[in-house]
């Protein structure tokens, strides 16, 4: 079957021919508005569509210059409107009565755009910016839309999803670049796709974070990506009201930094860490999932129970991407005064704890390490619910312990990009060595990306990759020669099995 993105284009191609580019649409002859520039202040753009292939209608009904009106009294001033028709129920009769009744607002055309025809029909509308596709187009396309829009006087908005196409806009060098977590292939959101993809581009720019953004908090882990535009669809068009607090979450680790860590960066570090892991792309699914054969990624390891220089040393000269620090009840507790003498060491540090419920918030001396940067995230391990997460701290990710396939439908509440699965056991919430059933996982798996933990060690960890093609993992208790103490030639053969399982095929 084709893909969704493949299908669209196919069908925009032939209604184009059968009907012209307007698909019956009224457009003026020439444009009778003026063109204001895109990425206003707030820098949120608010999209108005009707509905989408993976989620089908969202708001049928909708009237397209009334939304707009919802937008603009929750402070809006730019609008992305959504113009494909057969898939989105859009037109372009919408962005003709949305900037004739709100001139002075900022109205970028999103759809996917073919040629110089759509990008002129585009202007005369009323457009004042367009999207280009990268992926869509070849770059000689790409570069003659983009030189198109440029002399009538708008902005394009280069969207681009891989290294392919980076490659196609380099020699642009577009000022405004948008990454979509959107896979327009499958249409699955993941939220750190733009984080991942962002840091390949080596040209000055301002990056449009686009999709996925439903919450405050999601906008906050935009903000600290460091993207200069949010872009935001179903999210307010079924809930306008929620575009103030959107709004606030993108702008407040610009504004308030002294109230989480100070450079904000762990999401982006770790999925640039992502994207450079050897190997290729995981050819298992969308969410990790079983093995169905083909290359394998190298997953990214994390290595807890950090309690002494010499065993986080050992695990990051051998790879580790990320190391834990327990601030719980635990034979691997670490003291704050140890883990503010790691602070210099180069590796994503993470301290990991037990809060919420009756353990009560988040302690103080662990929120003041990451305040300071001793620490870059925090692991919720406890009983903390989505709301004691997310004003516990920022940047975290939760752990949800696993007994039964139940329990992964736990995954979904929280706002973190990610969550670690990890096996449960009576009265321990981690460091047990208890493995997960294949069942269990693939519960987990199929709800995103795969973090997992328990019971990991050097003689399991090839059929862990080989069986759940994980995104990280998570070994502690698996690597001690007795608890809170690394065996070395233990992290050595752990290491040494990751290099071969990934290069194995």
């Amino acid at each position: 079957m084709s893909d969704i993105r493949t299908t669209i284009v196919r069908r925009r191609r032939e209604r184009i021919e059968r009907e012209g580019h307007a698909l019956r649409a009224t457009v003026p002859e020439t444009r009778l508005v003026p063109i204001v520039p895109l990425l206003q202040d707030p820098p949120v753009i608010c999209e108005i569509k009707r509905r989408s292939p993976s989620r089908g209608a969202i708001a049928s009904k909708l009237d397209p210059v009334e939304q707009a009106g919802r937008y603009v009294e929750r402070g809006v001033r730019s609008i992305s409107i959504l113009t494909e028709e057969d898939h989105f129920a859009g037109s372009l009769n919408d962005l003709v009565a949305v900037k004739r009744a709100y001139p002075e607002l900022s109205v970028l055309r999103k759809d996917f755009l073919l040629d110089d025809e759509d990008v002129e029909l585009s202007y005369r509308a009323g457009a004042d910016a367009v999207l280009l596709i990268a992926s869509i187009l070849s770059a000689d396309e790409l570069a003659r839309l983009n030189r198109t829009a440029a002399e009538l006087g708008m902005a394009a908005l280069v969207e681009v999803h891989d290294n392919e196409d980076i490659a196609k806009a380099r020699d642009l060098k577009p000022e405004l670049v948008g990454i979509n977590a959107r896979d327009l292939t499958t249409f699955t959101v993941d939220l750190l796709t733009p984080m991942r993809i962002r840091h390949l581009i080596d040209w000055p720019n301002r990056t449009v974070f686009e999709s996925g953004v439903f919450t405050r908090e999601h906008a906050r882990l935009v903000a600290s990506g460091g993207f200069a535009g949010l872009l935001v669809g179903e999210a307010v068009v079924r809930r306008s009201d929620c575009i103030p607090e959107i709004i606030d979450g993108f702008r407040l680790p610009r504004r308030d930094v002294s109230a989480f860590h100070p450079t904000g960066d762990f999401w982006s570090r770790l999925a640039a860490g992502s994207s450079d892991s050897m190997g290729s792309v995981t050819a298992g699914g969308p969410s990790g999932g079983p093995s169905t054969g083909g290359p394998v990624r190298r997953p990214l390891v994390k290595i807890c129970g950090i309690t002494n220089r010499e065993d986080a040393e050992s695990a990051i000269s051998l790879g580790a991407d990320l190391i834990g620090f327990v601030m719980a009840d635990s034979p691997r507790r670490a003291t704050p005064e140890f883990v503010r003498s790691m602070k210099e060491i180069d590796v994503l540090k993470v301290a990991v704890v037990v809060s919420g419920g009756s353990h009560g918030p988040l302690d103080p001396d662990v929120a003041e390490l990451l305040r300071e940067g001793a620490v870059d995230a925090i692991q919720f391990h406890g009983e903390e619910s989505p709301d004691e997460c997310e004003t516990g701290a920022f940047p975290y990710y939760r752990a949800v312990r696993l007994g039964s396939t139940d329990d992964a439908q736990q995954i979904s509440a929280y706002g973190s990009p990610r969550v670690l699965v990890d096996a449960r056991a009576r009265d321990a919430y981690g460091g047990t060595g208890k493995r997960l059933s294949q069942e269990l996982v693939a519960a987990a798996a199929a709800r995103g990306p795969l973090w997992i933990a328990g019971g990991i060690n050097d003689e399991n960890i090839a059929e862990v990759i080989r069986s759940f093609r994980p995104e990280l993992v998570d070994a502690s208790s698996g690597l001690e020669r007795e608890p809170g103490r690394k065996d070395h030639a233990r992290i050595r053969r752990f290491f040494a099995e990751v290099q071969r399982e990934t290069i194995h095929d």
